[in-house]
């Protein structure tokens, strides 16, 4: 039986929100250095409170992954999320790929992004989602990190092929990773569907912002079908088309700039037609019926 069949519907789908600035990400990572990041003009409160206003009108609440750079200049989002009733959440503290990281570095990059969040939020967080998705075969080793910080799930496995992230064959709807000692750490991927023996993305990111909504539609149904979750995940600065341009690689320009005046629309789209909660409201009911995988 599926782990979540007997759910009621209007609990089916999970709503997340990375919260990063626009000259963050990693598809400018080589035109901005982190070292410069407090010479830019941040958007990120204003179009995180853009985000907050569109899910109190929507009535509904999600998870928020924090940068840690964020939560420590803008520490009054940290304390709205909470204020409105979301869970805050990990998303690292310099957003570097992890896998361009030593574990020593991930360890102090983390712990150093707890710090800050929990300074900011009073509470502990207990969920982490990856820069970039970047927990890839070649990180595997940050799994067993997350959970020796304390962690009580992880959304950062991408089943996909891609040239930045993924990790292809990867299961496709949330499992537990269970370590040599035997504790164990859930993973919620982001969410895929399966077509013409292909593995496609959907539902969040860019492919939520580029791709028609008579695709993300079938793919909620066929999600749906499964008696599984939809896990969207979206961006502050995707809700902004009046962002500042960066000079980057025409495919990192593309991956960035395209759709961002319609984003908003397709969020709305998806608030108006399906239910969604904090990850906090699943993990724990669900983390005893997850496929159990060996933590590499």
């Amino acid at each position: 039986m599926s782990f979540c069949a007997n759910l009621p519907r209007e609990h089916r789908h999970v709503l997340s929100v990375d919260v990063e600035d626009y000259f963050q990400v990693e598809a400018f990572a080589d035109e901005v250095d982190t070292s410069t990041w407090d010479s830019w003009p941040s958007r990120v409160e204003a179009n995180t409170n853009r985000v907050f206003d569109l899910f109190a009108r929507h009535q509904v609440n999600g998870t928020f992954f924090f940068v840690g750079w964020v939560a420590e200049r803008f520490p009054q989002l940290v304390r709205r999320a909470l204020a409105d009733g979301h869970e805050v959440a990990c998303h690292s503290y310099w957003h570097q790929a992890i896998y361009r990281l030593t574990p020593d570095q991930f360890h102090d990059d983390t712990e150093r992004s707890i710090d800050v969040l929990e300074q900011a939020s009073g509470t502990r967080v207990r969920g982490y989602r990856a820069p970039s998705w970047s927990i890839t075969r070649k990180s595997l080793w940050a799994l067993e990190i997350l959970r020796n910080l304390g962690f009580s799930y992880d959304s950062s496995i991408f089943p996909i092929h891609h040239d930045l992230y993924g990790v292809p064959g990867a299961r496709r709807f949330p499992y537990v990773h269970v370590f040599a000692d035997g504790s164990r750490l859930p993973e919620f991927p982001p969410t895929t569907v399966h077509f013409a023996g292909a593995t496609l993305p959907a539902g969040g990111g860019g492919y939520l912002r580029f791709l028609p909504l008579a695709y993300t539609d079938w793919a909620f149904h066929q999600v749906e079908n499964d008696h599984q979750r939809v896990v969207v995940y979206f961006h502050p600065w995707e809700l902004d088309p009046e962002q500042p341009r960066i000079h980057a690689k025409m495919r990192s320009r593309f991956r960035h700039y395209s759709n961002l005046k319609h984003m908003q629309s397709h969020v709305e789209h998806l608030l108006q037609n399906y239910s969604f909660v904090p990850f906090r409201d699943v993990v724990t009911a669900e983390k005893d019926r997850l496929t159990p995988r060996v933590a590499a």
